[in-house]
């Protein structure tokens, strides 16, 4: 059964695709993606509800209980087109489209060879019939795997480079959730993706799941003095404990609270911290312009940034390669 506000999102994405996309479509002669366009604009709908919602939930928490207050917001509205592009624009559509499409070769593969494709229901029966708990068990699955994929790129030198872009923000808000390099932003979406084929999520419901995590995550870098008590925030993750992981101590290759929504990861593997304090965001090793730049200078920025760091970490294996020899002779 479909909720009025499912009806809703339906006739809006219907009326879309009718008036806009399958125009498009049949102009450019693309009318083999007929039978998918109507999933990519409900994708896209919800993508924009999810914003709002979020505006809703944060803007105000960030106008009562602010952490801190600027005189200009420039960087805050370059990290709006971020969102905006990450959650309503081109990345839900293509997220989609690479997913399904991929899936649907990975399971065609498998039934050709005799083998069921994977499903979480069938790995365990008890979530049959039981849609909400499968989603939150989905949810855990992709949250223990994005703490890993986080974790990680913060230990390589040339990933945390493409990274940097994220933590260069000295003015963290909701907004800057969805503030990554483009390069980042495709290691991320190939890591969730190959999670998602693994545990056998749904086409439809693997970009909603993403958009379900990403809110809590936008209430994470919220400029809001705010924490979920004791037992709150080992729960769900608060701006308090996300605000460390950006703090200026925390940048760069040895950090804490790589969690997205819940704290159990950081608990479990050690990198759990609490403390009671909102510290400054920022990295101050990261170019002027990943912090203050547009949108494509802070692109171009974390591109050279990249290779810079790349250079540097082989520079450092071929010197400490070069000293393993020279101590051996």
């Amino acid at each position: 059964m479909f909720s009025p506000l499912d009806r809703f999102f339906s006739t809006i994405a219907g009326w879309i695709d009718q008036t806009v996309i399958l125009p498009i479509l049949y102009h450019f002669g693309w009318m083999q993606w007929e039978e998918l366009s109507f999933d990519w604009m409900l994708v896209c709908v919800y993508g924009f509800f999810a914003v709002v919602v979020t505006y809703a939930i944060c803007w105000p928490l960030e106008a009562l209980f602010p952490i801190e207050k600027w005189p200009s917001q420039k960087a805050v509205v370059t990290d709006v087109l971020y969102t905006l592009v990450s959650r309503v624009g081109v990345l839900p559509i293509f997220s989609f489209l690479v997913f399904y499409q991929i899936q649907v070769a990975v399971n065609g593969f498998v039934v050709d060879h005799g083998y069921i494709p994977p499903m979480m229901e069938t790995l365990i029966p008890g979530l049959l019939g039981h849609p909400v708990l499968t989603f939150l068990v989905y949810a855990m699955i992709l949250d223990c795997a994005d703490y890993w994929r986080h974790r990680l790129s913060h230990t390589f030198l040339g990933w945390y480079a493409l990274h940097a872009l994220h933590h260069a923000q000295r003015q963290m808000s909701f907004w800057s959730d969805d503030r990554n390099h483009m390069l980042d932003d495709l290691i991320s979406g190939v890591w969730f993706a190959v999670i998602g084929l693994a545990i056998g999520i749904p086409p439809l419901q693997f970009p909603l799941l993403v958009m379900f995590m990403r809110i809590v995550e936008s209430l994470s870098h919220a400029n809001a003095r705010i924490s979920f008590g004791w037992l709150g925030d080992r729960l769900l993750i608060s701006p308090r404990f996300h605000r460390i992981h950006h703090g200026l101590h925390a940048a760069g290759r040895v950090s804490c609270n790589y969690g997205a929504v819940f704290p159990f990861w950081d608990m479990i593997f050690r990198t759990a911290d609490f403390s009671d304090h909102f510290p400054a965001t920022g990295d101050r090793n990261a170019p002027e312009a990943m912090a203050t730049g547009g949108y494509v200078a802070q692109q171009w920025s974390g591109l050279l940034y990249f290779g810079q760091m790349l250079k540097k970490s082989r520079d450092r294996k071929a010197r400490a390669k070069a000293k393993m020899k020279a101590s051996v002779s």
